[in-house]
């Protein structure tokens, strides 16, 4: 069997840890192609080393244009690469271009696509990504769904007559959390370099278009993160784009600003943050897996269990709701002995589901 992986951004990379290592453990061929989507070096190059995740076997080097030159220009890429490897399947994550180009590619040349975190929805046709999840799902084989949500969402929107196969999974992200979070602590200097102390500071990421495209959505976010700064210390990875977009709009931060940090950095700084503030799906995870609350900084979120079961509070960039949704943390009451996102053998799943489907249509 062989299989065609499709990557190219951040939460992608650490997602394909965790499967390809069960792919590599089960003597199973896979072809990497890596489609440049993230091409910075502290973006991409860094969780390949430090992951320990094969080197691509392909680097399309698409990047820097808008949706649908980058998924033009992926899908005009990988189809001799497809011809040329016949995979016997390919194999998707997420939710961006690289995503929907490697399903539409997978389709069109009549090779099997199965789609690692489907069924998820926001319902929020303006995001990019809904439509990339949307699209993605229908025109997939195989969906590995992270959770019981997810299923449901597939369910709803009538995926059981499409012929498709829904496995129920939990969430690869979680099996990689859990490998990797021993490995951080020894491979991670963050703690030191910045002098942060254990449950003395507020972890924040923004990086989605709808934030940092709207100033004044950025700005009010900024805001709220300077005013909780006055009593506790915030601490930020900034994206490369959403620095640029500050720096063009003379954002004034009162807060700590970083680079964009590794993976076990940013590990680190989740098992030792007091709370998480993300416009970021993975990070809002992450937060859960690591028992931390989190206030998430859109307008909704795709992992509605999270806020059903009280872990995250959704609340958009207004400033008022973001510090009064900070100021009433004490007030939670979570029961992190909930297994919303399955036990860490994800991985272990997927590629038995694979393997099980290959030898049925052998």
């Amino acid at each position: 069997m062989k299989i065609l992986t499709v990557i190219g951004a951040r939460p992608q990379f650490i997602k394909a840890a965790a499967v390809s290592r069960e792919i590599r453990r089960n003597n199973i061929l896979e072809v990497i192609v890596h489609t440049g989507q993230h091409f910075d070096k502290s973006m991409s190059d860094i969780f390949f080393d430090e992951m320990e995740i094969p080197r691509p076997d392909y680097n399309l080097d698409v990047n820097g244009l808008t949706h649908g030159g980058m998924t033009g220009q992926m899908m005009e890429k990988l189809d001799p690469i497809i011809i040329k490897e016949k995979p016997d399947f390919i194999l998707v994550y997420g939710d961006t271009n690289s995503t929907l180009a490697g399903a539409l590619c997978g389709a069109k040349l009549h090779v099997p696509v199965a789609h690692i975190e489907a069924g998820l929805r926001s319902f929020n046709n303006k995001m990019p990504e809904e439509i990339n999840r949307i699209i993605v799902d229908r025109i997939s084989n195989i969906l590995f769904c992270p959770s019981d949500t997810a299923v449901a969402n597939l369910k709803a929107e009538a995926f059981s007559d499409f012929g498709c196969t829904i496995v129920k999974t939990g969430d690869v992200m979680y099996d990689a959390a859990m490998y990797y979070a021993n490995k951080s602590v020894k491979k991670s200097l963050i703690m030191v370099d910045r002098k942060l102390q254990k449950d003395k500071f507020v972890l924040a990421t923004i990086h989605r278009a709808e934030n940092t495209d709207d100033v004044q959505r950025l700005s009010s976010i900024i805001n709220a993160l300077n005013k909780i700064a006055e009593e506790k210390r915030v601490i930020l990875p900034l994206h490369p784009r959403t620095k640029k977009i500050i720096e063009q709009n003379d954002l004034n931060l009162k807060f700590d600003v970083t680079d964009p940090v590794g993976y076990f950095d940013m590990l680190e700084l989740l098992k030792n943050c007091s709370v998480v503030m993300t416009d970021s799906g993975g990070v809002q995870k992450e937060a859960y897996f690591f028992k931390k609350p989190c206030i998430t900084l859109r307008d909704e979120t795709e992992w509605t269990e999270l806020v059903d079961e009280g872990f995250n509070e959704v609340v958009g960039s207004d400033y008022d709701k973001i510090i009064d949704a900070y100021r009433r943390l004490p007030e939670r009451k979570c029961d992190y002995r909930k297994n919303l996102y399955g036990d860490g053998n994800a991985a272990i799943m997927i590629v038995e589901s694979l393997r099980n489907k290959s030898e049925n249509e052998d």
